[in-house]
C-alpha cells in the first residue's frame, strides 16, 4: 500500500475542516485591537492602553487536567473549553489584570472536527463572557502519541495592569480578614482523585440523590470565572490580595500571595463543604487534611482586606451577585 501522510494517522483535510468549522467561533470574540485573521502565522494585537499610566503585561499558561476524561466518557465537549478559559482568565485576574486575549493549543491522536469544534466554541463564549479576544491557537494530530478517542488542551492568556494596581500580597498584615467566595463544584483541579474514587463506584450517567444530577454533569460544572466580583471589589475597596484556588487548596494557594512571617488561620467550620466533596470524602475514606490538600472544599477564591473594608467588600460582592463568607484571618 502506499504510504501517505493520512495513512499515518494525520489527515490534512480534517485539519483544514476544523479549521473552517471555527473561524466564525473566534471571529466572534475579535474586537478593534486584533489585526489579523485566523490563519496567519501569528497573531496581530494592537492594545489601547489609553487611561493606564504605566502598562504591565500579565501572562499565564493552564490546562484543565484530567477533567478532560470525564468530558470524553460523557461524550460533552461544549463546556471543557470555557474551563480552560476562566482558569486562565481567573489567574491573572488575581494579579489585577484586565485580559487581553487568548490563545489555545489542542491536541489529539485523531481529528474529529466536531468534537474539536465543540471545544474551541467553548473557548470563544468564555472569551466573551471575560471581554477578551480567542486570537489565534494550534491544533495538532498526533497518532501513537494520544489514544484516538483522546485529547488535551491548553491554553495562554495575556492581560494588563498597571503598575501601581498590581495585587501582589506585599501589604498584608497581621489582622487582615481572608474573605472566601464559592466555587461552584471542583472547578479544575483534584479530577485524577476524584475519578479514581467515584468511577470505582459509579458511571457518569448514574443519578445521585446527594447531587440531585448525574455525577458527569456535576463533574463537569464550568470552571467559575471571578473577573466580575475582582472588577467590582478593586473599585470598593484596597484588596491586599487575592487567592484563586486551584491545585494545593486553600492553603497551598493563599500561602503563595501571604509575606513571610505571616501565617493563615483558616475558620473551616464557617461554611459547609458541598455535596460533590463530601460524597468524595466518604466514598474515598479521605481525611480532613488530605481533602483540604487536594479540592477547594467550596472556596473558589479568597480576598484579604483590612478588617474596616468588611462591610464594604461584602456589599461589592453582593452587587457582583456572589456570597461572601469570612473564611479566616492573618495570623
Amino acid at each position: 500500500m502506499k504510504q501517505t501522510y493520512k495513512t499515518a494517522g494525520v489527515d490534512i483535510a480534517a485539519g483544514e475542516k476544523t479549521v473552517d468549522k471555527i473561524k466564525s467561533y473566534a471571529k466572534s470574540t475579535f474586537n478593534k485591537s486584533v489585526l489579523t485573521d485566523i490563519g496567519m502565522f501569528g497573531a496581530f494585537y494592537e492594545p489601547d492602553f489609553t487611561g493606564i499610566k504605566k502598562p504591565v503585561l500579565v501572562s499565564s499558561v493552564d490546562g484543565v487536567g484530567t477533567k478532560l476524561k470525564v468530558a470524553i466518557e460523557m461524550k460533552k465537549y461544549d463546556t471543557i473549553g470555557q474551563d480552560l478559559v476562566n482558569h486562565c482568565v481567573n489567574d491573572i485576574a488575581v494579579c489585577g489584570a484586565k485580559p487581553l486575549f487568548f490563545l489555545d493549543y489542542y491536541a489529539t491522536g485523531k481529528l474529529n472536527p466536531k468534537n474539536a469544534a465543540e471545544v474551541i466554541k467553548g473557548f470563544a463564549i468564555a472569551c466573551k463572557e471575560n471581554d477578551c479576544a480567542l486570537v489565534g491557537g494550534e491544533t495538532a494530530e498526533m497518532p501513537g502519541l494520544y489514544q484516538a478517542d483522546d485529547f488535551d488542551i491548553s491554553g495562554t492568556i495575556v492581560g494588563v495592569v498597571d503598575k501601581s494596581e498590581i495585587i501582589d500580597g506585599k501589604k498584608i498584615k497581621k489582622g487582615d480578614y481572608l474573605i472566601g467566595y464559592p466555587s461552584n463544584g471542583l472547578h479544575t483541579n483534584g479530577y485524577s482523585l476524584a475519578r479514581k474514587i467515584l468511577f470505582e463506584k459509579y458511571s457518569g450517567n448514574d443519578f445521585i440523590p446527594e447531587l440531585n444530577d448525574t455525577l458527569g454533569n456535576e463533574l463537569l460544572r464550568i470552571h467559575k470565572s471571578y473577573l466580575k466580583l475582582i472588577s467590582n471589589l478593586k473599585k470598593t475597596v484596597k484588596v491586599k490580595g487575592l487567592s484563586h484556588i486551584t491545585g494545593g487548596g486553600i492553603i497551598g494557594n493563599t500561602s503563595r500571595v501571604i509575606p513571610k512571617g505571616l501565617e493563615i488561620n483558616i475558620f473551616w467550620g464557617n461554611w459547609e463543604m458541598p455535596a460533590i466533596f463530601k460524597l468524595i470524602q466518604k466514598t474515598g475514606k479521605l481525611s480532613n487534611k488530605e481533602m483540604r490538600k487536594v479540592f477547594n472544599c467550596g472556596i473558589g477564591l479568597i480576598a484579604v482586606i483590612a478588617p474596616e473594608d468588611k462591610i464594604v467588600a461584602f456589599q461589592a460582592a453582593h452587587d457582583a451577585q456572589e456570597h461572601p463568607l469570612l473564611i479566616g484571618e492573618i495570623v
